[in-house]
């Protein structure tokens, strides 16, 4: 394995969410790999890019971020994505289209078209839940999404604080909401496996994307699955601790 110091960590949210989304998480990987890097990857139209236009497709994503990453990457690095939801469908077409960029991948809760019907990536009642999210005044639009995409009610006071700030200071437009939605439902899924290991991440009992869009991946890849037997669609704020447990192990362990 490389040193610590040379290990360099790069996050991907999913759909109309940025950075601070993640909470903990980025914390959390810097207290456990000490002297390794932590940066995250912001989709344009969201976070430090909320007043650019989003990309109309994943590939577009894919070219306008992988500049922030070139900026941000040094030679001899050992390199982790890890991308959750819409993230994992920029991670799967990035490691297609750029092998070398990272030695590994965990992508969490995520689904491919051509391997998964619609009804798998987007449930029946997370579409009306987002139907909802969409018509409800902004100051409420938060509780809705949260409570869609969370599964532990201990964590949505914080949760929501937290969602309704960025929401304030960094809005995701309703337009850029669409370009990304659009992007996501029109994303099929790379011929081949990647060439670097591959960790999927998924729980049981997501209610926004069914878990068997993850089982699908991991059999078409051959790729390691844990599930989650509690969480619901955003792990990284129902369990940090236990996404930062799996890729540890990953890491330590390798593939299984």
């Amino acid at each position: 394995m490389q040193p610590p110091e040379a290990r360099h960590f790069y996050l991907i949210r999913g759909l109309i969410r940025e950075a601070r989304h993640w909470g903990v998480l980025p914390d959390l990987l810097r207290q456990a790999f000490p002297g390794a890097k932590v940066s995250t990857l912001d989709i344009p139209g969201a976070g430090d890019y909320f007043r650019q236009a989003s990309p109309l497709s994943v590939d577009d994503m894919v070219n306008r971020m992988r500049a922030d990453f070139l900026q941000r990457t040094r030679a001899g690095e050992d390199n982790t994505l890890i991308a959750i939801s819409l993230g994992g469908m920029i991670a799967a077409r990035w490691l297609h289209a750029h092998p070398q960029d990272f030695q590994r991948a965990v992508l969490i809760n995520t689904s491919f078209g051509g391997l998964s019907p619609l009804y798998h990536r987007l449930r029946p009642g997370a579409a009306l839940s987002m139907l909802h999210a969409a018509v409800t005044r902004p100051r409420q639009r938060e509780g809705v999404i949260l409570r869609l995409v969370s599964n532990h009610a201990d964590v949505f006071d914080e949760g929501l604080a937290l969602w309704e700030s960025i929401r304030r200071e960094r809005p995701v437009s309703a337009a850029n909401a669409l370009r990304q939605l659009w992007a996501a439902t029109g994303f099929r899924l790379p011929e081949g496996r990647p060439a670097v290991p591959i960790l999927l991440l998924a729980s049981t009992h997501d209610r926004m994307v069914s878990v068997e869009c993850s089982r699908a991946i991991a059999r078409a890849w051959q790729a390691s699955l844990s599930e989650h037997d509690s969480g619901g669609h955003d792990l990284s704020l129902d369990d940090p601790a236990w996404i930062l447990e799996q890729v540890r192990r990953f890491l330590v362990e390798g593939p299984q």
